[in-house]
């Protein structure tokens, strides 16, 4: 499975979860199968609030699965239509995360969970 983990620093599998989606500058991408790591620039960092073009700003990379703490309804549900599972980590290094995700420890986003602006409170 790979893995998209919004984050603000690339300190490798230490990195933390960035607090929103739209406005992480990068994303690890992580696949569980190889534990092979990739990071890439948020393709779509200055889009206006609503507007965020996911797989524009995963620069085209095919994700199962998001880690972040934040994330609007209008990504969330882009990437939902495209099979893409959002969950809600906890305020830890990217690897700890990935370790509760396999253990079905995260909980999935839902619409009503969303953030309504930039810079939410997650």
């Amino acid at each position: 499975m790979k893995v998209c983990i919004p984050i603000k620093d690339n300190k490798g599998l230490s990195s933390i979860a960035h607090n929103h989606f739209g406005s992480s500058p990068l994303f690890m991408i992580y696949d569980t199968d190889t534990e092979i790591t990739k990071v890439i620039e948020n393709g779509d960092l200055h889009h206006t609030h609503g507007m965020c073009q996911p797989l524009k700003a995963l620069a085209g990379e095919a994700v199962d699965a998001i880690l972040v703490s934040g994330i609007g309804a209008g990504a969330l549900t882009k990437l939902n239509n495209q099979g893409v599972k959002a969950y809600r980590v906890e305020n830890k290094t990217v690897l700890e995360n990935i370790e509760l995700l396999k253990k079905n420890i995260l909980p999935e986003f839902s619409l009503e969970g969303s953030c309504s602006h930039h810079d939410c409170g997650h």
